[in-house]
């Protein structure tokens, strides 16, 4: 049994983990950090953990936990670990953007399992990877595995509310959510830099261009993308790339039907399908944001980490409808 704490623990990321963990037979959840709601039940803001837990939210830290997850806002934690120490054992799971990118200046390992799996198993600290990195890397990179991107990948995704926080802004709010749907940060967004930096890393001769169209949807949760490049292989060729790359994933399903969102909601599942038009290869994968996008992917890694089985506590869907 480990010990686990919670940094930033009133948002959407800190509640699935805390639903999670409350359910993982080899975690005791020690502590759940939050200065705005020190002192509260922690069933008070994550409300439908009513009846399964008593713990206050607290604006004290454990050293010496096992495990620490960071839920706080990009750029945060970065400033949360400079002005808090852990013990030389704890391991460090952080859910922002801080550490993805790889630089001399920390040792976090990029933990997209699919990707880093043997890295992640003995690391000490890893970065989470972004939602929208995670479906589209998911996507793409069992091709630049065999040095098959050559040409410009475009994608096309939108991803639920709760991908913008718990933090209202003009664009989260109901009225203008619902019966609505955008594009932001065309070609601009910062999971970019996550998905080409995994790219490079397993084919550096050919660096393809990567052109994402982000979009915002009127449903909660969940992330759905198309992607699409050249091809000059058949579809029975891709196919047989994928289900390799795939074999041994608990997670990561290649599927013959249509993907649609209501197979990965409130599931740890990234789902996959491919189609082959004319030269063009097209990917559809579709994922939970909050989970395999956030906290069921860091539980994932997690479980990797501390050798458990890599799929413990994340059978978790609940219904379909």
């Amino acid at each position: 049994m480990i010990t686990a704490g919670i940094i930033g623990g009133a948002g959407y990321t800190a509640g699935e983990l805390i639903r999670i963990l409350l359910r993982h037979p080899e975690v005791s959840l020690d502590f759940v950090f939050s200065t705005s709601q020190s002192g509260a039940p922690v069933n008070r803001i994550h409300q439908d953990l009513l009846g399964e837990t008593e713990l206050l939210f607290g604006d004290k830290i454990n050293s010496k936990v096992d495990v620490v997850f960071l839920c706080l806002g990009h750029g945060n934690s970065k400033q949360f670990l400079a002005e808090n120490q852990f013990s030389e054992t704890t391991k460090i799971i952080d859910l922002s953007t801080d550490f993805r990118i790889l630089s001399d200046d920390h040792n976090f390992v990029y933990g997209l399992p699919e990707f880093r799996k043997e890295e992640i198993k003995k690391a000490q600290f890893v970065a989470n990877p972004g939602c929208f990195a995670t479906a589209i890397s998911l996507a793409i990179l069992p091709l630049a595995a065999k040095q098959l991107l050559k040409e410009e990948v475009h994608v096309n995704a939108v991803t639920g509310a709760t991908g913008a926080g718990v933090s209202l802004s003009a664009t989260s709010h109901f009225t203008w959510r619902d019966n609505n749907f955008s594009a932001y940060k065309e070609f601009e967004h910062p999971h970019l830099k996550e998905i080409t930096q995994s790219i490079k890393f397993l084919q550096e001769d050919v660096e393809p261009e990567v052109s994402f169209i982000p979009n915002r949807g009127n449903f909660s949760r969940g992330i759905f993308a198309t992607s699409y490049t050249n091809f000059e292989g058949s579809l029975e060729d891709a196919l047989m790339i994928y289900d390799e790359y795939y074999q041994n994933e608990p997670f990561t399903h290649m599927i013959s039907e249509e993907v649609h969102l209501k197979q990965v909601v409130n599931t740890n599942k990234c789902l996959l399908n491919l189609k082959k038009f004319k030269n063009k290869l097209l990917i559809t994968s579709a994922l939970d944001n909050l989970l395999k996008g956030a906290s069921g992917q860091a539980v994932q890694n997690m479980n990797l980490m501390f050798d458990f089985p890599e799929d413990q506590g994340l059978r978790l869907k609940a219904s379909y409808f």
